[in-house]
């Protein structure tokens, strides 16, 4: 199984179901060193499922004293591939720690 952070969208449950078939059971984390902004989200795809037009987007600042809040999962390698097709081009997946000192794969701003 893979660990996956989400401080966004993939909390909701309609968007599990949709992306991955079955709703996520997740524990609660942060990840440290990074700050959130908001995206506008064009593709239609990601808007019907969200129900959302303005995402959070999650940029490194390397400051310990930045964290954002989220859940991680416990998914498949199959699953992080269906999450890789949700997130649009303006996230990359990235495998970052936590404040728990587990790490996770998570969707922060392209660079």
């Amino acid at each position: 199984m893979e660990k996956l952070f989400s401080y966004g969208t993939l909390q909701q449950e309609e968007v599990q179901l949709a992306t991955f078939g079955r709703k996520l059971n997740g524990i609660q984390d942060a990840l440290v060193g990074y700050k959130t902004s908001m995206l506008k989200i064009t593709d239609p795809h990601v808007l019907a499922t969200s129900g959302k037009e303005f995402h959070p987007i999650v940029s490194r600042t390397s400051d310990p004293n930045d964290f954002v809040e989220g859940t991680v999962f416990e998914v498949t390698q199959e699953e992080i591939l269906q999450a890789d097709c949700y997130e649009v081009g303006d996230y990359q997946r990235v495998f970052a720690p936590l404040r728990s000192g587990q790490s996770a794969w998570v969707y922060v701003k392209t660079e």
